[in-house]
């Protein structure tokens, strides 16, 4: 019989050393594959993240442009507070921005009860009793003192009804603080807060800029009536003419004020957007013009073939268009100084 071979392996040893370097390179081109999937997440996270920047920085410049259009002389052309929509291209990011005067909604702070009452029935679809009830509340959230209105709520009430809060007995910071009054609902909440605000100080309401659903707020209107109004206004507003008087309104119409909610939507090429919502009012010191009271991120367009978020119609000459009025969310507490 023959000696082995020095130095050579049985077969056996082959085959596991073949099997081990088979599932080795099956480890490193796993291990490859995620640290390459990784990064490209990683370099899509970044380029999405420079994008949102760039559509933030112009939702934020589209605002003060905006202001600055609605702070210049009054002229034909000049922009104006009623919701039109003015787009336009800052490089290659679209925007789009609107602004409409804060008095065409009802201040929780300053309105007069009636009115306040009229839209918890005509808005809110509560009988006159209950619609009693939430504005005595709200009252008794908003004035200094702990006296009890005949159907409203003081701390007491609060404590009986196991709250974690009792009311601030001071003005209303936000429209979003009145889900805390008592006798509050989501649901009721959610019908009456696009047409409140805690900017414009007026009793009333501007009827001249109101949407369709916040004219339903004044005592004895209708939708039918609204809807004729809402109609003659348009056209009156599209032949640059005077707006017409709002019946209902008598007794509760407010005038337009200096103070305006200004919707910037940017929207970059690979479609990232970025909406900006701001409160701002004007001033007599020509060192700070204006001033913000909100300043908060916006939510987006329901319609993602339609980043503009405006109902547009024929544009006028000045590149403007007329949307419906947008149905308004409830604003943060987010402020800009």
């Amino acid at each position: 019989m023959s000696a082995p071979l020095i130095g050579r392996k049985p077969r056996a040893q082959r085959g596991v050393a073949l099997v081990m370097v088979l599932w080795l390179c099956i480890l490193l081109t796993v291990v490859g594959g995620a640290f390459a999937f990784s990064m490209r997440n990683e370099a899509l996270a970044s380029r999405n993240a420079v994008s949102l920047a760039q559509a933030r920085a112009a939702a934020d410049g589209a605002i003060d442009r905006t202001t600055f259009e609605l702070l210049r002389p009054r002229t034909q052309q000049s922009w104006k507070p009623d919701g039109a929509s003015h787009r336009w291209n800052d490089g290659d990011t679209l925007v789009v921005a609107s602004a409409r005067d804060e008095s065409s909604k009802l201040d929780l702070n300053t309105a007069a009860e009636p009115l306040l009452k009229s839209m918890f029935t005509n808005i809110g679809g509560l009988t006159d009793v209950e619609a009693s009830a939430i504005v005595d509340a709200i009252v008794d959230w908003r004035d200094a003192d702990d006296l009890r209105r005949p159907n409203g709520a003081e701390a007491g009430d609060y404590r009986s009804a196991n709250s974690k809060y009792t009311p601030s007995n001071s003005a209303f910071e936000s429209v979003g603080e009145l889900s805390r009054v008592l006798g509050m609902t989501p649901a009721l909440y959610a019908r009456v807060a696009g047409s409140l605000t805690v900017h414009s100080r007026q009793s009333g309401i501007n009827p001249a800029t109101a949407s369709r659903e916040t004219l339903l707020a004044f005592p004895g209107a209708t939708p039918e009536i609204v809807d004729e109004y809402v109609t003659r206004r348009d056209e009156a507003l599209a032949s640059d003419l005077g707006v017409p008087p709002f019946p209902p309104a008598q007794g509760y119409a407010a005038n337009a004020v200096p103070v305006w909610r200004i919707r910037a939507e940017a929207v970059r090429p690979d479609g990232v957007t970025f909406v900006r919502e701001a409160v701002v009012r004007a001033t007599a010191d020509p060192r700070r013009p204006f001033y913000a009271l909100l300043w908060t991120e916006g939510a987006q367009a329901p319609a993602p073939d339609a980043p503009a978020s405006a109902a547009a119609s024929a544009p006028a000459p000045d590149g403007s268009t007329r949307p419906a009025a947008p149905t308004a969310k409830p604003e943060s507490d987010a402020r800009r100084s």
